[in-house]
């Protein structure tokens, strides 16, 4: 058997590896699955390159995993439509954050055969050996699959994997790692190679505005964590590794437990996390940054107590000014991460958010605040629906979630025009803010070169 797995181009000059598609990549090899790479993302191919691949090779099935976002949308849209042009057309695999909470919907809309529900490793081994062997799926858990033409069929949910440990290694070999180690983020000097990896699975907040399904947390074993990190930095030369679980902080053992094990080990790697500002204080900060922390990603996404209650960020204010303060001042770079337009918010309160981001804001990267949306399967979408504020994900996808950075459903007081024009200017402020802070680092780096001589500098050159 042979499966094309499809790594889609976000139009993105550098992009990121797909590690939940080295995951899936990894368990159907160990499986006795012959797996290939189609890397649109790396070529930058159009899609209907995809269409001559398949009519050029033979594929028993062909698979894709995409996130919720207009983009993506546009995108599986696209490719579905190449994959279903092939003469050779394979059975076609959908999965990913953005077709699980609504299966029915995308399978409709893209024409795949059958579409993985949450988590994949364990379902899709089961799906291609019960296709393989043509065996009957009503008993496959976490599918959903079109019996016929019109007919869908959604089966029970599967139950998250409880030992992720076992879980093979994302299989790093099938995928140009010498490209996707090229990755930047804010802390990366020119010489730094960059993988993400995952520290663990889930999150245990329940935000409105997030559209994971899983419950609960599951860390992984510290000292597989490591292994990991010695293999990538032999094999790859990996010096920074980005964690992109939902949250590596997820509490004060976790993170003690987590950085005692990387110092005793002497990892020769620094990394960036996403965090909680809660636990953002000067004694486990300190010990981060001593485990080779140089980076953490907050979600702050409001600066009004209110706004943060009734998004169920279970956060304060002031939690968030200490804890940028600390971060700040054991010098960790901290992500700032804010989002307008949640239930209850108003101008008064963009203008906070606005207020502390120029106070706070380093400019180590372009910091912009974008509006909130609804995600299929967050509570959010729910409760746009039960307001008649949005109809279902036909209504998300095709009439009303069609940019980011533009409302997909207003929440607040203020009229569609109003909200654009407050966002308009309050990114306009901090826009201008970014780059006066960068002109004012360049025009020190300038003094520096004519008035100290300073024989080290190597040109003016874009950060």
């Amino acid at each position: 058997m042979k499966i094309l797995l499809v790594v889609y181009d976000d139009d993105t000059y550098m992009h990121i590896f797909p590690i939940g598609l080295g995951y899936i990549a990894s368990v159907l090899r160990d499986n006795g699955i012959e797996v290939k790479i189609w890397n649109q993302d790396l070529h930058h191919y159009p899609d209907e390159c995809l269409t001559e691949y398949l009519d050029k090779e033979k594929f028993d099935f062909i698979g894709i995993g995409v996130v919720a976002g207009y983009y993506q949308y546009k995108k599986v849209l696209a490719l579905s439509k190449a994959i279903n042009h092939s003469k050779n057309r394979p059975v076609y695999i959908l999965g990913g954050h953005g077709p699980s909470p609504d299966p029915e919907y995308f399978l409709k809309k893209t024409m795949a055969d059958v579409i993985v529900m949450g988590e994949g490793e364990e379902t899709v081994v089961e799906l291609v050996k019960a296709i393989a062997e043509k065996r009957d799926l009503r008993g496959i858990k976490g599918i959903a699959y079109r019996s016929s033409q019109d007919t869908v069929i959604i089966n029970e949910r599967r139950e998250l994997i409880k030992e992720i440990d076992n879980i093979p290694l994302p299989a790093y070999d099938l995928f140009p790692i010498h490209y996707y180690r090229l990755f930047r983020t804010p802390d990366c000097t020119n010489r730094d190679f960059t993988l993400p990896i995952l520290s663990g699975r889930g999150c245990v907040y329940k935000c409105n505005f997030c559209y994971r399904m899983d419950k609960g947390y599951r860390p992984r074993d510290p000292q597989a964590i490591i292994r990991e990190i010695n293999y990538l930095v032999k094999k790859y030369r990996i010096t920074r590794i980005s964690f992109m679980d939902e949250l590596l902080m997820i509490s004060v053992s976790r993170i003690e437990e987590m950085c005692k094990a990387f110092i005793k080990a002497k990892l020769k790697v620094r990394w960036g996390c996403n965090g909680r500002l809660n636990f953002a204080r000067p004694d486990l900060l300190r010990l981060m940054k001593q485990a080779g922390c140089v980076l953490i990603n907050y979600g702050i996404e409001s600066i009004d107590d209110q706004a943060l209650k009734n998004m169920n960020k279970s956060l304060t204010v002031e939690q968030i000014i200490r804890g940028i303060e600390a971060t700040n001042a054991e010098g960790i770079i901290p992500g700032y991460n804010i989002i307008f337009g949640n239930i209850g918010e108003n101008y008064q309160i963009l203008q906070k958010d606005v207020e502390f981001l120029l106070k706070y804001d380093k400019a180590a990267e372009m910091r912009t605040i974008r509006p909130v949306t609804p995600y299929p399967g967050c509570d959010l979408f729910y409760y746009a629906i039960k307001k008649g504020l949005l109809k279902d994900t036909a209504d998300f996808y095709e009439n009303k979630h069609l940019n980011s950075d533009l409302l997909t459903v207003n929440f607040t007081d203020m009229t569609d025009d109003e909200f654009h024009q407050a966002l308009c200017e309050a990114n306009k402020t901090l826009i201008q803010n970014f780059y006066k802070k960068r002109c004012n680092s360049s025009f020190k780096q300038t003094e520096d070169l004519y008035l100290n001589k300073n024989i080290n500098f190597r040109g003016y050159r874009q950060t």
